[in-house]
């Protein structure tokens, strides 16, 4: 079993699952992200974290959706798993342009804060 990212990520790519994400499993492509299902671990990490609700388990969504990730890692990183944005699958590519602006969130990624950057705000 994996987790799915579905049509709320396309044109925000927000990439708050890929910071919680245990295993870099989740991967860029140039409208949306997308999970490896062969390297998911089914953690459940990144589902909570997504602002605008796109992850979801794939026993929730249609099978259409499952269809798109798993064709996704089958023909386009088929020859190599770099991390670099790739491009994306016919059907989301294919989708009209989404709002820059979904759920007041805007489209650049946010960071998990880390131990070290919340010491610069206790220092006096």
């Amino acid at each position: 079993m994996t987790y799915v990212i579905a049509e709320p990520c396309v044109d925000v790519k927000d990439r708050a699952c890929v910071i919680e994400c245990p295993v870099d499993c989740i991967y860029e492509g140039e409208r949306t992200l997308y999970i490896n299902p062969w390297e998911c671990v089914d953690c459940h990490a990144c589902e909570p974290v997504c602002p605008v609700e796109a992850v979801f388990h794939e026993d929730d969504l249609p099978a259409q959706y499952r269809s798109v990730n798993a064709e996704y890692f089958r023909d386009a990183l088929g020859e190599g798993t770099g991390r670099a944005a790739r491009a994306d699958h016919r059907v989301v590519a294919a989708l009209p342009p989404q709002h820059a602006v979904k759920n007041d969130l805007s489209g650049f990624a946010a960071r998990k804060e880390e131990a070290a950057d919340a010491e610069l705000w206790f220092r006096w």
